[in-house]
């Protein structure tokens, strides 16, 4: 079906509205989804308030689709028609340069982003390259899953890569990134400090699973955790006391930065040169990633800690997460 309905941003930073909008005739790798569920993440927001310099107008937001395969294309692979399936950030790259070969298909030069020159999830339907269209774990419960598509692979993958079950992980902001950080990071058998600005938040920390809190606001605090951590996993968008948290690592301690941070981060080359440390980012994911975070996430049932709008109350969903209102991740249920 190539006539469908969605809720369209029609220019930077304006409120979205409700039109019928033409998919086009359905690719030969591609594969259509009714979606059910949709995440709304802080990248919506700054895509559509254009804080990156990135953004196509008129747009369709939404990257973490939870929903139900409808149409599959003539030569797209392992889907069929009713499965259960979600889309993240990403609905395609080249299949062909390196990145994607060596499969890395987050880092392709030509991925792209579900939000960005491509209509998104807060529609009544939705295209994805089969490669990007993960089926879902039969356990893993459908409404809340969402969010794992984008925030939950960006804090899953560095722990993948780096952290070990016996690491002593620090996650910076508990907030719709940090909340599933600490989620992972404690199934995962590590132990876990948290980092957050807000006092309010201690006790919700020590529930998602941290064994410590620390406000990131205090450096005597943060000073006094010097050489003890294993891997740090900056989730926060904002300047924090970078010195500090560098010198909370320990020898060979790696801080992994998945926030967007705007600003310049000032590391001197003596604070890394000395305990051998290291300071690295990353995207979301491959599929293959995406695919073991949602089976993870089964098996430990770690899911996000959600807010339920309809898809129709999109406005308001957007300005309560604007007021940073969101405890923790918000979730759109269609409803057209």
């Amino acid at each position: 079906m190539s006539v469908t309905e969605a809720w369209v941003a029609p220019a930077v930073k304006q409120k979205l509205v409700r039109q019928q909008i033409d998919l086009g005739p359905l690719g030969a790798e591609e594969v259509e989804v009714q979606v059910e569920h949709c995440g709304m993440c802080h990248s919506d927001l700054s895509v559509l308030n254009d804080e990156w310099n990135i953004s196509q107008f008129p747009a369709v937001l939404g990257h973490e689709v939870v929903g139900r395969v409808v149409e599959v294309g003539s030569t797209a692979k392992g889907l069929t028609v009713g499965q259960r399936v979600g889309i993240g950030w990403n609905s395609g790259s080249c299949m062909h340069c390196r990145s994607c070969k060596s499969g890395e298909h987050q880092l392709c030069a030509q991925a792209l982003p579900t939000i960005v020159g491509h209509r998104g999830g807060f529609a009544n339907r939705i295209r994805a390259d089969w490669a990007w269209t993960l089926p879902l774990p039969e356990t893993l419960n459908v409404a809340e899953a969402g969010p794992l598509l984008c925030g939950g692979i960006t804090v899953f993958n560095p722990l993948a890569m780096y952290a070990k079950p016996t690491s002593h992980v620090g996650i910076v902001g508990i907030g719709g990134l940090g909340h599933m950080g600490v989620k992972f990071a404690a199934a995962y058998g590590c132990e876990v400090t948290a980092f957050t600005s807000s006092e309010s938040k201690f006790d919700e920390a020590r529930q998602f699973g941290a064994h410590h809190v620390v406000s990131s606001r205090d450096s005597q605090a943060i000073q006094k955790l010097a050489g003890q951590l294993d891997l740090l996993i900056v989730t926060v968008n904002v300047p924090v006391d970078w010195d500090a948290l560098i010198a909370s690592l320990g020898p060979n301690g790696r801080m992994h930065v998945v926030g967007a941070v705007m600003n310049p981060i000032p590391i001197t080359a003596m604070s890394l040169i000395f305990g051998q440390k290291s300071v690295s980012g990353s995207p979301t994911g491959s599929p293959v990633a995406m695919e073991k975070m949602l089976e993870f996430a089964a098996r430990h049932n770690v899911l996000p800690q959600t807010e339920h709008f309809r898809m129709s109350q999109v406005n308001e969903a957007f300005a309560h997460l604007e007021a940073g209102k969101a405890r923790y991740r918000i979730v759109l249920d269609a409803d057209f």
